[in-house]
């Protein structure tokens, strides 16, 4: 008797969420909580921790809070970045849907033609036109937005879900992905910015002033974001800054190291950390040697002394044909490259 296959879907884990605002309660008996706007990133999560990283990274204090409706209590910190480096994740991380919630939870989904629930005909659509929109919130759908970027200095693996309710945001931030979609076909990172940009606009003889969420290719030029899937280590570090600072670091005094041997093997060692850092040249090499021979001509006068009353040699006698007494093959001048 045969079964039904159920296919799972893989996603990664949503460590939070990157918010636009914030609710305050009503200064009226039995009123809705009042948004308010904010020009800068509003982060939350369910683990502290997440939440302290972010308040390092951009500012901000951590404090505990309370999602309305009936969510767990979390963390969140008002942080003081209007900007914040991030990654689009393989796949496709954006999700668009015109919403309308309540206490009770979501009661509309709809694609502008649709309404996923109950597969009725666009209702806003079909009660104000056109321009439904503009009519007062929360007697129509809002437009829904909700972008899964990965956060590179953040702590975790996972995604954390970026959300809007601009109408215009919605087709810009749509319009952005679709074309770095286009070139990468939804493989590999991508770099980002996600930024909270203020808007003016004038209708009706109103002037409103409203936040807009930006999403910006960070780092690469359209030429490389739209010529397939980027090298992992370039998304993650497109302006090559890492790999300066790296190159900057202070480079060990191998030579300090190589006088302080006391046999031969020490020597070698000194020349295997170079060799591992990419540090080797011929001058080191040759200097190296020099030190080495040094070093068995000390121990051979040492030898030739023989040991002392207790029978104890002053240090360990090593034949010239034993295993590890000769010098790496490669440690000849010009054996750098």
């Amino acid at each position: 008797m045969g079964g039904r296959i159920i296919t799972m879907q893989r996603q990664a884990r949503e460590l939070g969420r990157l918010r636009t605002g914030w609710s305050v309660p009503s200064d009226k008996p039995n009123g809705r909580p009042r948004p308010v706007k904010s020009k800068t990133w509003v982060v939350t999560s369910h683990a502290e921790h997440y939440v302290t990283a972010a308040a390092t990274a951009w500012g901000g204090t951590v404090e505990a809070w309370q999602p309305q409706g009936a969510g767990a209590p979390q963390f969140r910190v008002i942080t003081e970045a209007e900007s914040i480096d991030a990654l689009l994740p393989p796949g496709d991380p954006l999700s668009q849907h015109n919403e309308m919630w309540s206490k009770g939870g979501c009661q509309r989904r709809c694609d502008g033609q649709t309404e996923q629930l109950t597969r009725q005909p666009c209702l806003c659509l079909r009660q104000f036109g056109e321009e439904w929109h503009q009519q007062k919130k929360g007697t129509v759908c809002s437009a829904t937005t909700r972008l899964n970027v990965m956060l590179p200095d953040m702590p975790d693996l996972g995604v954390w879900r970026a959300e809007t309710h601009s109408f215009y945001a919605a087709n810009e931030m749509a319009g952005t992905v679709d074309m770095v979609l286009s070139g990468t076909n939804g493989q590999g990172l991508v770099p980002v910015t996600l930024r909270i940009e203020p808007r003016t606009r004038v209708a009706g003889g109103q002037t409103k002033h409203f936040p807009v969420v930006v999403v910006e290719v960070r780092g690469i030029t359209p030429r490389q974001a739209l010529a397939g899937p980027l090298p992992t280590a370039l998304a993650l570090d497109p302006t090559g800054s890492r790999a300066v600072a790296a190159i900057e670091a202070p480079r060990p005094d191998y030579m300090a190291d190589a006088a302080a041997a006391l046999t031969v093997d020490d020597v070698q060692d000194v020349y295997r950390a170079a060799h591992a850092a990419g540090h080797l040249n011929d001058a080191l090499i040759a200097a190296l040697s020099a030190r080495a021979d040094e070093v068995k001509a000390e121990q051979q006068v040492e030898d030739e002394a023989g040991p002392d009353e207790d029978g104890a040699y002053p240090a360990e006698v090593v034949e010239d044909d034993a295993a590890g007494a000769s010098w790496p093959a490669v440690a000849q001048p010009g054996g750098a490259r």
